[in-house]
C-alpha cells in the first residue's frame, strides 16, 4: 500500500527548519556568468556555511554556460547538498526554467516548443514568476492555452509559487490559487538569487535529500513552493543594486539576442554571396 505524505502548510515552516522526512531546494540561482553578481564558488560556499539547503541550482538567462561552470565547480568542493543544472530560457511568451538540463536550449521559440526541447533535453520544465507583470513572465492565457492542449510532451512539469523577488512575491499568490484550484501542476520555489544573501529566501520542499528524490517529488507532484525571509533591499546596498541592473541590462540582452543574431549574419551572409 502507497503511504500518502502529508505536506506542510505553504506559509510555514520557516526556510531554516524543514519537517522530518522533508529538506528544501533552491531551484533559481543566478550567477556572474549571467546577470548575477557572484561567481559559483561564491554562493555555494555561503550555502554550506550559512543554510540547510539539500539541493540548488543554477539558471541563468538564455545560457548553459554558467550551469556547466558551477556544475565544476560543485564537483572539486567537498559539499554537503548536491547540485543541478539548469538554464532560465525566454520563450516568445515568457521565462521557462529548464532543469536537469545540460545542453542549449534555443531562446526566442514558442512556448511548448521550448517545453518539448527541455523535456527532449531529459529536463523539467517549470513556470517561474508566472503571470508577473515586472519581468518577462508567461501569461495566464499563454498557460491555459498550453495546458488545455493535454500534451505531455508540452506540459510543463511545475509551477514556481515561491520566488522571493519583487517580480515573484507581485503575483504569487494569485498563481498558487489558480494552480490548486484549476492547474494541478508540482509546486515549486526558488530565491531567483542575484545576490548570494538572497540564496534560500524561497525553496522546494520535497521528501527526500538527493537530487533525484527531488526530481521524483516534482514528477509526482509532491512538493511546496515556500517562500521565506531574504534580505532587505536596503542590506545589499543602493549601489549594489545599481550595478546588479546594470548588469542586467548589457549582460542578459547579449546572451539572449547573441546566437539568433549569429544565426541571421550567417543566413544573410549565405543569401548575398555571389
Amino acid at each position: 500500500m502507497t503511504r500518502m505524505i502529508e505536506m506542510p502548510r505553504a506559509d510555514g515552516p520557516p526556510a531554516a527548519a524543514s519537517p522530518t522526512g522533508f529538506r528544501q531546494a533552491d531551484l533559481q540561482i543566478h550567477t556572474s556568468s549571467g546577470d548575477g553578481m557572484a561567481d559559483a564558488r561564491e554562493i555555494f560556499d555561503r550555502v554550506e556555511q550559512f543554510t540547510d539547503l539539500a539541493v540548488v541550482a543554477v539558471t541563468d538567462h538564455d545560457d548553459i554556460g554558467g550551469a556547466l561552470e558551477a556544475r565544476e565547480a560543485h564537483a572539486r568542493g567537498d559539499y554537503r547538498f548536491a547540485f543541478v543544472p539548469g538554464v532560465e530560457v525566454t520563450t516568445r511568451a515568457g521565462h521557462l526554467l529548464g532543469l536537469w538540463v545540460e545542453a542549449p536550449v534555443r531562446s526566442l521559440r514558442p512556448l511548448g516548443e521550448t517545453v518539448a526541447a527541455i523535456h527532449g533535453a531529459g529536463g523539467l520544465a517549470v513556470v517561474p514568476h508566472p503571470f508577473s507583470y515586472l519581468t518577462r513572465s508567461v501569461g495566464r492565457r499563454a498557460l491555459e492555452r498550453l495546458l488545455a492542449e493535454e500534451n505531455p510532451e508540452t506540459r510543463p512539469d511545475g509551477i514556481e509559487l515561491a520566488n522571493s523577488s519583487l517580480a515573484g512575491r507581485a503575483t504569487g499568490a494569485r498563481a498558487r490559487r489558480l494552480n490548486r484550484e484549476r492547474y494541478r501542476l508540482a509546486e515549486t520555489g526558488g530565491s531567483d538569487a542575484h545576490f548570494p544573501e538572497e540564496v534560500g529566501a524561497a525553496t522546494t520542499l520535497f521528501p527526500g535529500s538527493t537530487a533525484d528524490d527531488l526530481r521524483r517529488a516534482i514528477l509526482e507532484r509532491r512538493t511546496l513552493g515556500v517562500l521565506g525571509d531574504g534580505p532587505s533591499l536596503r542590506s545589499l546596498g543602493l549601489r549594489r543594486l545599481a550595478a546588479q541592473q546594470v548588469r542586467g541590462l548589457s549582460v542578459t540582452p547579449r546572451k539572449l539576442l547573441g546566437p539568433p543574431l549569429r544565426r541571421l549574419t550567417r543566413t544573410v551572409t549565405r543569401a548575398v554571396r555571389p
